[in-house]
């Protein structure tokens, strides 16, 4: 199992793990609400977690036009 952090605006990535010890508690994933968990975390048929966050770029771009959030991919 492998941990893959995307971003959800650009689709980069940002980072794997690919040791198949690491839990989500020790991610952090325990502390999202079942709302959030659903919007951030996907599960691959492969076994993989793909976790959607947002990047440095496309936060601060958002961050400096607060009006791209309307849309439905701001940054793309």
């Amino acid at each position: 199992m492998a941990v893959n952090y995307i971003c959800r605006h650009c689709n980069t990535t940002l980072g794997r793990f690919e040791n198949a010890e690491v839990s989500e508690y020790r991610l952090g994933l325990h502390f999202l609400t079942p709302e959030e968990r659903k919007r951030i975390i996907a599960y691959n048929s492969n076994g993989d977690v793909t976790v959607r966050v947002i990047c440095d770029y496309c936060n601060q771009t958002l961050d400096n036009n607060p009006e791209l959030a309307l849309l439905s991919n701001p940054l793309q």
